[in-house]
């Protein structure tokens, strides 16, 4: 009995699913944009996304300038965007903002032409290109619309997108440091040049305790393998960096190592000035 009940309903569901493909070809295939026009929007509010995308492609260029034609492409950004093509969504809400900017769906369009890219965003480890092009939409459209219902998810969207950039730009300047192993000035002053350009771009960073002390250990070991007239100016700054190091982490649990190189410092320009 049960495997008869369950052996109908698979047909009945078999029956139903080619009945609806078939209708969806029909429409498809038919000429009457109307017709299809209602069925994208039924569709779409049916979360059959790759359906209502289909039709409403064939249709935009048809209602373009009409009363439909303002909703069918704000839908049509979002059929991009709930199957996951997030660089599409985003070109499509940009073109909807571009040419609908009075719409009610405007603001809506805008923070989703920076949200999609956000959404399209890598890992922090990968190229961050496309970050940097999110954070400048979502920044823009907080820009155009402080008050808006969306400013608290595109806030939250630019702190991850700049949580990225920092790790990246984090591993970035360790990766320099790593190659001090090779124990020459071009790959320390490289890593000095990250060091300072992380400060810059990322102030009160997490990290900065740690890159400040790196940055310590490399003036250091670069002054060792410089050449006799640059080492005493090198470990002068080795030393200032110390000092400026401690100012601002008198409890560090660099501490110890940071005296270390200070009294090294100070011992080498002993040697070097008799």
């Amino acid at each position: 009995m049960r495997n008869s009940y369950r052996n109908l309903l698979i047909i009945t569901l078999f029956t139903l699913f080619t009945t609806a493909c078939s209708d969806f070809r029909k429409l498809q295939k038919s000429d009457d944009w109307e017709k299809k026009y209602d069925a994208a929007i039924s569709y779409y509010e049916q979360e059959e996304y790759y359906k209502a995308n289909a039709l409403l492609e064939q249709i935009l260029p048809i209602i373009k300038g009409s009363e439909k034609a303002e909703i069918a492409n704000f839908y049509y950004g979002y059929t991009y965007y709930y199957q996951g093509q997030y660089l599409l969504a985003s070109h499509y809400f940009k073109t909807f903002y571009d040419t609908f900017n009075r719409s009610k769906f405007a603001e809506e369009a805008r923070f989703m032409f920076g949200y999609s890219l956000f959404k399209d965003s890598p890992r922090y480890n990968l190229d961050q290109a496309s970050s940097k092009e999110a954070i400048t939409a979502l920044q823009g459209f907080i820009n155009l619309f402080p008050n808006s219902e969306f400013v608290p998810k595109a806030d939250a969207a630019l702190g991850q997108l700049r949580s990225k950039l920092e790790r990246k730009a984090y591993e970035k300047a360790l990766l320099y440091y790593d190659l001090k192993k090779f124990m020459t000035g071009e790959y320390l002053k490289a890593a000095l040049v990250e060091f300072d350009n992380f400060q810059d771009d990322f102030p009160g960073s997490e990290f900065t305790e740690e890159i400040r002390y790196l940055e310590i250990e490399a003036m250091f070991k670069l002054a060792e393998v410089s050449i006799y007239s640059l080492k005493k100016e090198r470990y002068l700054e080795a030393i200032e960096f110390y000092e400026n190091f401690i100012d601002t982490y008198e409890n560090s649990k660099y501490q110890k190592k940071a005296e270390k190189i200070y009294e090294d410092s100070l011992e080498q320009i002993r040697i070097l000035n008799t």
